[in-house]
């Protein structure tokens, strides 16, 4: 049986309150590029559903760079290695990798003939290095500047220059190669955040965290003059040069990127991105016709020279794990959770999302459930929470419960949720809590048979514990041994079957209502905890996804048969799966990535 990855629904930008991040794009204006966790993700600007993830770094990467030739990436992470790599091939194949500081990378820029690079960030030793891409050999030294270096850039013209803004609030210049320090430019008060050069390489631009833009001359280095009075009443997290030179695009945390004439140095609009912390600006990109920046939220913004007040689109999604995922009733709309609280909705066909507005649980979102017109939500603050479908918002339904939710099912006809906690199981209807059953283990997981009225709730007491449902009222009728603590349990669509997995690697699929193994043959292929069983609308396939990264379809009905999607989250585990219809399933995972595969069955 085949498989094949339809489409990543990437991962935004990991931020963090404080910091810049850095923005790369290709010299032919098609991609941008980002980092979040392990990965580097390339993303079409013209379509930012078509995505294509690099996941080979074994520690957060912080910057990535495409080489003016277009041919290369190179990617620096939290330890200080940079990796070079290839961008035409699908496989990324690795070109170089160097240790050039002994501490996070914070920037990368390359010199035009894609021949040297050069690195700064916080090493132990040193801020800065500049070398060979072909050889790591070096070709100068970054020193001069005291404190942790944020930002650099190589001048696109002869005579090579580099400069640098560090935290000790100087802009370094370094003539080569071989590069020797310069000289310092002092003009700002506070930490240096962006250096760029114009694309011609006359003029560079430097920003600080003392809101201050100021521009130089690109040969000598001598200052021009400084853009604004200040530029920006907040820090001033980056510049971008419009592909002429002729403007000059700034983003701030006070919330708003701004468009300067850079002969006259005034202002020609302001883009207001909103009155709420996650809207301070953290990046930006002048990219073709593209003007990007990139909000706390982790949110990217195509900004309109034409109408400031209101952006072209605003990419959504998520940038922390996902923690659930479910379907609409109609199955058009995939819903996604995050550790941080934000609901997603992504149209199942196009991938075109947005976020969930309204009041939510403000943190971990533990189970997710569709029912009818709407979506309830259980989190970790202790309540079940409802989303109207076609307002997109919380409804204000809220639910409080004793204890804290792990998940939950909905007996749809009745509008009944069962709902499984750390010390009960509460039974609501209408949205009010009716009944609850204690219990002596914490549940994980709750499914509900319609036809059977029964309901299955998984327990860390290495058991699958079986309840009937007479009305509201729950009552207990068979318990199943696992070997391991129970992590999730389904009943398939035809109500026949209960599959079930465990931390004990194992996969067991029960026959209702006897609730006997359905099979001799034990599922088992996975390395680590299985954390989540879905079957497919026809109830033939089973995919259970685990903390070892991989994907297995199982076949009911010819068990010995499994398909292995190895590596299906690199480096993340899974943590939801749903079957969009009998071939196509949906994965979202600890990498804040959701992935459609195509599955071609054989059975």
């Amino acid at each position: 049986m085949a498989y094949s990855n339809k489409f990543i629904y990437a991962t935004l930008p990991r931020t963090q309150r404080g910091q810049p991040i850095v923005l790369g794009g290709d010299p032919k204006g098609k991609n941008i590029l980002y980092t979040n966790g392990h990965s580097v993700i390339i993303r079409n600007i013209d379509n930012p559903e078509i995505a294509d993830i690099y996941t080979e770094h074994s520690c957060q990467v912080n910057v990535a760079k495409y080489s003016p030739s277009g041919f290369y990436i190179a990617s620096g992470d939290q330890s200080g290695k940079i990796r070079i790599w290839d961008t035409v091939n699908k496989e990324h194949i690795l070109k170089n990798e160097f240790q050039p500081i002994g501490g996070p990378i914070k920037d990368i820029s390359w010199s035009p003939d894609s021949q040297r690079i050069v690195i700064v960030g916080e090493g132990r030793e040193r801020f800065g290095h500049v070398f060979m891409a072909e050889t790591g050999t070096s070709v100068g030294e970054i020193s001069g500047q005291s404190k942790p270096i944020n930002s650099c850039d190589f001048r696109p013209a002869r005579p090579f220059r580099i400069i640098t803004g560090s935290e000790d609030n100087t802009i370094g210049v370094f003539e080569g190669p071989p590069f020797k320090f310069k000289m310092t430019k002092q003009d700002h008060t506070r930490f240096v955040q962006a250096v760029r050069y114009s694309p011609s390489g006359h003029l560079f631009a430097s920003a600080g965290f003392d809101g201050k833009v100021f521009l130089y001359d690109g040969t000598t280095s001598e200052l021009k003059g400084e853009i604004g009075s200040p530029a920006h009443a907040g820090g001033v997290y980056g510049v971008a040069w419009k592909p002429d030179g002729t403007q000059l695009l700034t983003c701030s945390g006070d919330k708003t990127c701004k468009l300067w004439d850079v002969e006259s140095r005034t202002l020609i609009s302001e883009f207001p991105m909103g009155t709420t912390i996650d809207d301070q600006q953290v990046s930006c990109l002048w990219q073709g016709e593209h003007l990007l920046s990139v909000s706390l939220s982790g949110f990217i913004n195509y900004l309109d020279v034409n109408n400031p007040t209101k952006p072209l689109r605003v990419v959504k999604g998520h940038n922390k794990p996902i923690t659930v995922l479910t379907l609409s009733d109609d199955r058009s709309t995939i819903y996604t959770g995050s550790h941080d609280g934000a609901v997603t909705n992504w149209n199942s066909g196009s991938g075109t999302n947005d976020r969930v507005g309204g009041v939510g649980h403000g943190n971990q979102i533990n189970d997710i459930c569709a029912s009818g017109d709407f979506v309830y939500t259980a989190g970790i603050d202790d309540s079940i929470k409802q989303i109207s479908i076609e307002g997109n918002r919380y409804t204000g339904v809220d639910a409080k419960l004793s204890c804290q939710p792990r998940g939950m099912d909905i007996l749809k006809e009745s509008n009944i949720v069962v709902v499984g906690c750390v010390k009960d199981i509460t039974v609501l209807k209408d949205n009010r809590k009716v009944s609850a059953v204690p219990i002596n283990f914490e549940s994980s997981c709750v499914s509900i048979n319609p036809e059977t009225q029964e309901v299955a709730v998984g327990g860390d007491d290495s058991k699958v514990h079986v309840y009937s449902l007479n009305g509201t009222e729950l009552s207990s009728k068979v318990e199943l041994d696992h070997l391991g603590p129970v992590t999730h349990c389904r009943y398939s669509p035809d109500n026949k079957l209960l599959v079930a997995c465990d931390a004990n690697r194992k996969v067991i699929l029960y026959s209702v209502p006897e609730y006997k193994p359905a099979h001799k043959q034990e599922w088992g292929f996975h390395n680590a905890r299985v954390n989540c069983v879905a079957f497919s609308p026809n109830s033939l396939l089973v995919a259970s996804g685990s903390l070892d990264t991989t994907i297995i379809i199982w076949y009911v009905n010819s068990p010995a048969k499994h398909t292995i999607i190895k590596n299906a989250h690199p480096q993340s585990q899974i943590t939801g799966l749903v079957w969009l219809d009998n071939e196509t399933l949906i994965s979202t995972g600890q990498d804040c990535n959701t992935k459609v595969w195509n599955i071609e069955s054989a059975a």
